[in-house]
């Protein structure tokens, strides 16, 4: 597994856009407009991206992190034998596959496998 995104609920994309990308150097990988709120995907250095949601239904700061996994059924089955619980099992998305676990602390991992 390796993290490919790290997300965070902000309250003013506007202003958190400016603080990553100004301040920190990173540049726009990608923005989108929902019905919900906006996506802001952002890139600095290596392949690791951070995602920037503004949307009034959740709560503020770090919401999940993001793993690259090869082969979602084998790293599931691996997961669930070392005793993890998954709050939702593997669907199908539009990139691929994902499921979702919670660390001790209440952040959302998220498996993601991409199709080729």
């Amino acid at each position: 597994m390796k993290i490919k995104y790290s997300t965070m609920i902000v309250k003013d994309m506007e202003e958190s856009v400016h603080f990553y990308k100004d301040k920190l150097g990173f540049e726009i990988d990608s923005e989108y407009n929902l019905p919900q709120g906006k996506i802001t995907l952002l890139k600095g250095e290596g392949d690791t991206l951070i995602e920037l949601i503004e949307n009034e239904s959740f709560d503020i700061g770090l919401y999940s992190v993001g793993m690259d996994v090869e082969d979602m059924d084998t790293e599931v089955e691996m997961l669930k034998n070392k005793g993890i619980k998954f709050e939702m099992e593997p669907i199908e998305i539009t990139v691929g596959s994902m499921a979702l676990f919670k660390d001790p602390n209440g952040v959302n991992i998220v498996l993601v496998q991409h199709n080729e």
